[in-house]
């Protein structure tokens, strides 16, 4: 069904809250009053369409609309001089009654029910992420993907999602995003057209504009819950296995470094959050990361974060510089949320020269893939050191390598625990103690398999004695895990 009715309008009325809202109703694609007679009667008729998808996206873009009118119009008709007294609360109550009182002029299209949907619509719009609010409110919502102002999509369990969702226009989704970045010292215009920012809650908000964003602007918002997995959470969720939780909690507590390896939400922050539960209490974690997200689960922990250059270029703090003054804040273990440069070697050589236990994440597909990538990271520092220098660097600094998988279906896992041993010559020595074996699909496509220990037992088994932490040989046995 598609509402028809021909234009109304009050020009006598002065003030901006008695002004009507001059949002014709959901049109028919007929003509301009909407009848399709042209005679301008004062009627509203139900016309059946061809189509219930095209009623539905004309409702869409008539309240998309009436939205936008009811915001401006809101904002007119506030007192602004009054508003710089006036507490958050008490100014979220009077926008609804701005907005309530406008609403109630339309009380002959709109239900009780599209009238508080639009009333919270302008309240999210004045104080909030606009559009998004919903969304950001979903707690199922893992990532929200905005490709340009009609097209927003979110992963659920895994899975992406198109919704009806949509921003008046790519000014709209700019203004949006560029309250958020006000917020943490950053900016996103032409001359910067590309941006890392943190929202309130914790998430990750990446954002790039015209014009190296074609169609529109870009976003992308990795979601992170008010309180983080635990490593029980990943148990229940089959990512992970007890008896390869128990080796993994007791390496971060006898101070084995860590290399956690996987592809773009594949886990690695999660895993990263919930090993640091086993850091004993009494050491001081220094963390260091390009927009903060990591949410340490111990009582001593010194946040960093990088900054970018300003609008001369100048004032660019890096990773590396973080990485280098935390050595002078006597930390026990330094955490860089991400290697992705020349900040992996002053990394290796923290965890070489009394910071061991230290953790990273890098992004690779397979434990080999993660070395060699490092090996490339540490060649960007600028020193023109042999590959074999760089290899027994890595040797002697990282001690295991964690590879986190999304696999077919959205499922995460924990697909391989391997340890680096040492070296053969000059190729770095590796085995795998666990790992999960993909056996095919479900019947919903989502991928299947089992975990299983390899047989071998670690070298690092001597060093987790000796922290106090021994674990018994059978947890190695050759065989599948339940």
């Amino acid at each position: 069904m598609a509402w028809i009715r021909d234009k109304r309008r009050n020009k006598d009325e002065a003030s901006a809250i008695e002004r009507p809202l001059t949002v014709e109703g959901p049109p028919n694609g007929n003509n301009g009053n909407g009848n399709g007679n042209g005679n301008g009667a004062d009627t509203i008729v139900a016309v059946e369409t061809e189509s219930e998808t095209e009623a539905e996206d004309s409702t869409e873009s008539w309240l998309l609309a009436l939205k936008r009118e009811l915001h401006q119009q809101v904002i007119s008709a506030m007192n602004m001089s009054a508003l710089g007294t006036m507490q958050e609360g008490e100014l979220r109550l009077e926008v609804r009654r701005q907005a309530e009182a406008l609403c109630h002029r339309r009380a002959d299209l709109l239900s009780l029910e599209e009238r508080e949907k639009l009333v919270n619509e302008v309240l999210d719009e004045t104080f909030g992420l606009g559009p998004l609010e919903p969304l950001m409110r979903d707690l199922e919502i893992s990532d929200i993907l905005i490709n340009g102002p009609k097209q927003v999509f979110v992963e659920r369990k895994g899975r992406l999602q198109k919704t009806s969702v949509a921003f008046h226009d790519e000014r709209h989704v700019l203004q949006i995003v560029q309250r958020i970045v006000a917020k943490t010292g950053r900016r996103v215009d032409e001359t910067s057209p590309m941006v890392d920012a943190r929202l309130p809650d914790g998430s990750r908000l990446n954002a790039i504009i015209k014009p190296l964003a074609l169609e529109g602007p870009l976003v992308s918002i990795r979601r992170f819950g008010a309180k983080p997995l635990q490593m029980d959470d990943l148990i229940a969720n089959h990512s992970i296995t007890p008896e390869m939780l128990e080796f993994l909690s007791a390496c971060v507590e006898a101070r084995i470094s860590i290399l956690i390896s996987g592809g773009t939400g594949s886990g690695k922050t999660t895993l990263l959050n919930g090993l640091s539960k086993f850091i004993p209490k009494e050491e001081r974690v220094a963390t260091i990361e390009d927009a903060a997200e990591l949410q340490l689960q111990q009582p001593h922990v010194v946040r960093m974060e990088t900054r970018p250059a300003n609008v001369e270029g100048e004032g660019a703090v890096t990773t590396r510089d973080l990485v280098r003054n935390a050595l002078r804040m006597r930390p026990d273990r330094i955490i860089v949320g991400e290697c992705r440069g020349p900040e992996a070697l002053d990394m290796l050589q923290a965890m070489n020269t009394g910071h061991e236990g230290s953790l990273t994440t890098i992004h690779a597909n397979t434990p080999r893939d993660a070395l060699g990538r490092l090996e490339m990271m540490v060649g960007m520092a600028g020193f023109d050191l042999p590959i074999w220098v760089i290899r027994k660097q890595v040797a002697s600094a990282i001690n295991l390598v964690i590879q986190s998988s999304r696999l077919i279906g959205g499922v995460r896992k924990i697909t391989r625990i391997s340890e680096i041993t040492g070296m053969e010559g000059d190729v770095m020595s590796m085995h795998d103690i666990f790992e999960f074996k993909q056996t095919g699909l479900s019947e919903d496509r989502v991928a299947q398999g089992y975990f299983s220990a390899t047989g071998i037992r670690p070298a690092c088994l001597v060093k987790l004695e000796a922290s106090g932490v021994p674990l018994p040989a059978e947890l190695f046995e050759r065989r599948i895990l339940k």
